[in-house]
């Protein structure tokens, strides 16, 4: 029987490199900075915002990391492709894809179009597929292992009003996560994903006072959660902590998902 990591190595991404999808603010710019921190390359991808995300790649730049910003449409196949291959050309392999990019716009089922729907399948469901696969062809070409982690929201176990099309999407890519797992793993390809509640961003507490507060008192733990909060996890199911987990969801929302809905 292997032994198991000794603990101070268990968070250690030294070695690894990792693409971050929709790196350049939020969640992603937390999953990508904590990622430079536990020593991984990082891929700071993007697909409009490229100051933004250059300065998260900066950001861990100066501290002695190494990163890189780069732009593609996750949402067509061959740039994706053209993601995964970057990562390998410039730091020799892809071994953590993390999922972060997507849309939340608001619209109710009845107002929306059929553009509306597809774009945002095409976003959050095609997108993670599309990397995945390609991740994946690598891995297996490189005989490495790998670990992907797909960030999901807790909108894809109980709907809210107006974000109709986002959480079918968001029960798809979780869906995607399990289906993903079970024929990837003989591959030594671990596939997970996180479901995040309300997370902080400028402005939240202005512009939706009543929103924040619902959120409060509906929480366990009574506040907005935090960039730092899913990048932790993400840090976790992407590690060797993680090494036997696959095909679950970690639910980060500070207990709101505890309270009875009846």
């Amino acid at each position: 029987m292997t032994a198991a990591p000794p603990v101070a190595s268990l968070l250690d991404l030294s070695g690894r490199t990792a693409i971050i999808t929709g790196a350049s603010g939020g969640i992603g710019a937390g999953i990508a900075r904590r990622f430079g921190e536990a020593g991984a390359n990082v891929v700071c991808h993007y697909n409009s915002n490229r100051d933004s995300a250059e300065r998260v790649a900066e950001a861990i730049r100066s501290t002695g990391g190494k990163a890189l910003s780069c732009q593609a449409d996750v949402s067509s196949g061959k740039e994706a492709a053209d993601l995964v291959g970057r990562a390998v050309a410039e730091f020799g392999s892809a071994d953590i894809l993390v999922n972060n990019a997507g849309q939340q716009p608001v619209r109710m089922l009845a107002d929306m179009s059929e553009g509306d729907w597809s774009a945002m399948m095409a976003a959050n469901v095609a997108g993670p597929f599309l990397l995945v696969r390609a991740f994946v062809e690598q891995a297996r070409k490189a005989g490495r292992p790998g670990s992907v982690v797909n960030i999901a929201s807790i909108e894809g176990h109980n709907p809210a009003p107006g974000h109709g099309h986002y959480a079918t999407s968001k029960a798809a890519l979780l869906m995607f996560t399990k289906a993903a797992a079970l024929e990837f793993g003989a591959f030594g390809i671990r596939i997970n994903s996180i479901s995040p509640g309300l997370i902080h961003r400028d402005g939240i507490e202005e512009g939706w006072p009543e929103g924040v507060g619902r959120w409060k008192a509906a929480a366990a733990l009574p506040r907005l959660g935090r960039p730092d909060d899913i990048a932790d996890a993400a840090l976790f199911l992407a590690s060797d902590a993680a090494r036997w987990i696959t095909g679950a969801d970690l639910v980060v929302d500070g207990g709101v998902r505890a309270r009875p809905t009846w």
